[in-house]
Order: structure tokens, then C-alpha cells, then sequence
């Protein structure tokens, strides 16, 4: 049997000088979702799990229009979408944090561990990529911020440093008539991995239906989580017609590079990113066209 030391710290600086005394040793537990199963598995052998649920900095939600969202990292994903502002103003983001398994599983599952884990099918990271949102990681050299779409390095590997641990999000504040969006396809039920999972975000101007900004993020089709950055600049300045969505869709396939699966060949996944694509473009365009936050 495995001895395993568990820790609670109830501070940040107190959980980074664990996590940096133990180095490769030492694992943090958020919902533990993902971990307890690594465990069990034996995929994971940590000597140490530091326990951060009890950290105020990564279980808060903070909003304002002026400094945008704050989400901490282990925040349960049935906050999220219990949380009125998220629903709002993030709706997109909060469609992924309920997709995330059961409703059971939601009360401990977070978009911070949704993350860590480094799963290139990951619901939330789409969304998050799709709304330019940035991680906060703290360690013993201090803070850095890191854009979620350079967060994840490799299936299971992401930047994060032996010591280094991911605190909150930081995501702007919605400008008028701008608004996000999130779908998945699944082959058998809600609690289902995605087989391709598209996340948008859209400024509209409503003087002429212009796209001002666009973000389009991929997911389970690539060995990371995937920022479409040539099918997103192919909206900006132009008119939402069925044509630029097309387009859209036609370089967000180009950006993918899927693999063929148990759950479905390449091709049949490079056709749904341009389904998807289109789906939730026109779903994020209708939320952004009925908006008007400021």
C-alpha cells in the first residue's frame, strides 16, 4: 500500500511552500474528479496531496463590469451555474461547466482541475480560450499569467512547474452586444466525452452586424486544446453572414488535427468542427444581437 500524506493549507503562500518542498512529489487536489481516479488507477503516485478547496483565493467568483471575472481555480463547476452574473455574462462558459459530468460530479468538479489535468477533450477550456481568459499561477518565484490556450503543452502535461500552482482566471468584462457560446458533440449520453467540443465569443456592431472581435476555441481534436486564431481573424471587420461563417468553419477544420479513435475516425471529427463551428457562431451572434451589458 501507498502512504500518502494529506495536507490542508488555508492560505496561498502556505500551499506554495508545500508544493515547492515536495516538488514532483506532491500533487493539489481541487474536486479531485480526476485525481482520485489516478490514484486508484496507480496513473499517479504522489507522496503528498495539498488540498486547496479551503484557499479563499481559488474558491471565489468576483465580477464587475469595470475589472471583468475573476473565477478562482476550485471553484465547483454547480456554482458556476448556480451563479447569476456566470449565467449573464459568461453563459458560454457556464454551458461547459454543466456539461461536465453529473450534477453529482459538478459539486466537486472544477474548470481549474478541468484544466490541470491536461485533456485535450476538456469541456471548459474551449470556452475559456474563446473568451481570452488568462491563468494566474503562483509559485515560489513568484506569479505568472499564462493565456489557457498555451496552457496545455502535451496529453497530461501542461506549464505548470514542480511548486507552481494555478490560482484563478482572469477574464475581461463583456463589451456591448457581445456575448459567448458553447457546444460538444457526444456519441451516447450527457456525461459522455466530447468528441469535438467549439467554443465562441463575439462583439457584434449593431449598426451594420460587423464582427469587432471574434475568439474561436477547439477541443478533442488535437493533442491540446486548440485557438482557431485564422478562423477568428477571418470574422473581424466583416459582416455575420452565412458566407463568413462558412469560412469560419472551413479554417477552423484547417486548425484542427484529430486523430482517428474509438470515438471517431479524423475525418468524421473534421466534419463536426465545421457543424459545431457554425452552430455556435450563429448561437453566440443571436445572444451578442440581444445584448447590451453596459
Amino acid at each position: 500500500m501507498h502512504a500518502i500524506t494529506y495536507e490542508t493549507p488555508k492560505s496561498l503562500d502556505e500551499a506554495v511552500k508545500l508544493l515547492a518542498a515536495h516538488g514532483e512529489k506532491a500533487r493539489p487536489l481541487s474536486g479531485g474528479t480526476d485525481l482520485l481516479i489516478q490514484l486508484r488507477a496507480g496513473t499517479r503516485r504522489p507522496d503528498f496531496v495539498v488540498d486547496i478547496k479551503r484557499i479563499p483565493e481559488l474558491t471565489r467568483i468576483s465580477f464587475s463590469l469595470q475589472h471583468g471575472l475573476r473565477l478562482g481555480a476550485a471553484v465547483p463547476c454547480i456554482e458556476i451555474h448556480e451563479n447569476g452574473d456566470m449565467r449573464k455574462y459568461y453563459p458560454g462558459l457556464t454551458e461547459a461547466a454543466h456539461l461536465i459530468g453529473s450534477l453529482q460530479i459538478q459539486s466537486r468538479a472544477s474548470v481549474g482541475g478541468n484544466l490541470c489535468n491536461g485533456s485535450p477533450a476538456a469541456d471548459t477550456t474551449p470556452a475559456l480560450i474563446a473568451l481570452g481568459a488568462q491563468a494566474r499561477v503562483v509559485g515560489p518565484k513568484g506569479e505568472r499569467m499564462v493565456p489557457v490556450e498555451g496552457f496545455c503543452l502535451a496529453p497530461g502535461r501542461t506549464v505548470l512547474q514542480p511548486g507552481e500552482l494555478l490560482v484563478e482566471f482572469q477574464i475581461p468584462a463583456p463589451e456591448r452586444h457581445c456575448a459567448d457560446a458553447y457546444l460538444r458533440f457526444i456519441p451516447r449520453n450527457e456525461m459522455d466525452i466530447a468528441v469535438v467540443g467549439v467554443g465562441a465569443a463575439l462583439t457584434l456592431d449593431m449598426s451594420d452586424d460587423r464582427v469587432v472581435e471574434a475568439r474561436i476555441g477547439l477541443g478533442a481534436v488535437g493533442p491540446t486544446p486548440i485557438f482557431a486564431a485564422e478562423a477568428s481573424k477571418s470574422l473581424i471587420g466583416k459582416t455575420l453572414d452565412a458566407a463568413a461563417i462558412d469560412n469560419a468553419a472551413r479554417l477552423a477544420i484547417a486548425a484542427s488535427s484529430p486523430i482517428d479513435d474509438m470515438r471517431g475516425t479524423a475525418e468524421y471529427r473534421r466534419h463536426v468542427v465545421g457543424v459545431l463551428t457554425r452552430r455556435v457562431l450563429a448561437k453566440a451572434a443571436e445572444r451578442a444581437r440581444q445584448s447590451d451589458q453596459r
